[in-house]
């Protein structure tokens, strides 16, 4: 039994989805798993596992930044064996062309976190996604009729930035939309050997200053779940 999610052994799937938010974990295990069971509530982070077309899945929220998302994916991977992560979440689009509720599958992340200097002692190390993963949401979201943006993207640890202009310079280098999670997951990934995803829904946009509402952000974004959810058990 882990610090944080104190869930028994065997309650979560080796398959998992991410939610930041832990009411958006809540909102998937009743909208579109059967049966599903709240294995933890510590720190009212809810988790849950059930049936998604015959599989086991579970969702987890994560809460914000990569402090946070560290703590439960480090517990997911070492003590409950969890083999497939797929972060859910949103993003601030930081290129022109993407639009609000564009769908975007983020190849490889590049941070401003201090968490992998202090891993790697300064070295640099490129956090990028399960290639096996990113094809089968690809397809899977392209089946469906959606266009995917598939690239960069950069997890930050300041969502209040002292230099509002701050993410230009990442935009001028290609990077497509800003977060603040993923580059975490994938390390971790490479870390225990595991598969991991992050697709991000965009929520509002740094270019255009547009934005969605919170409660959309919670609920709404269905088409992201759909795909993330198939993506868990090919």
């Amino acid at each position: 039994m882990s610090t944080h999610i104190a869930a028994k052994s065997g309650d979560i799937a080796e398959a998992i989805l991410l939610p930041g938010d832990p009411l958006r974990a809540k909102f998937i295990a009743e909208n579109f798993l059967e049966e599903p069971v709240q294995y933890t509530g510590v720190r009212n982070m809810l988790g849950y596992t059930g049936i998604y077309r015959g599989k086991r899945v579970s969702v987890q929220g994560t809460g914000m930044g990569i402090p946070s998302i560290s703590i439960y994916v480090n517990e997911l991977f070492r003590d409950y064996h969890v083999r497939r992560a797929i972060r859910i979440g949103t993003a601030g689009a930081i290129l022109p062309e993407l639009k609000l509720r564009d769908l975007v599958i983020a190849m490889s992340a590049s941070t401003d976190s201090g968490a992998n200097n202090q891993r790697f002692g300064g070295r640099n190390f490129a956090p990028t996604a399960a290639f096996s993963l990113l094809k089968t949401a690809y397809d899977t979201a392209a089946a469906r009729g959606w266009q995917p943006k598939v690239g960069s993207i950069v997890s930050t640890d300041m969502f209040y930035a002292e230099d509002p202009g701050d993410w230009k310079l990442w935009a001028k280098f290609g990077v497509m939309a800003v977060e603040m999670e993923t580059a975490e997951l994938y390390t971790l990934a490479a870390k225990y050997g595991r598969e991991a995803l992050s697709l991000l829904t965009i929520s509002d946009s740094l270019v255009s200053g547009e934005t969605t509402s919170a409660e959309e952000r919670q609920t709404a974004f269905t088409g992201m779940m759909e795909v993330a959810l198939e993506t868990a058990i090919s």
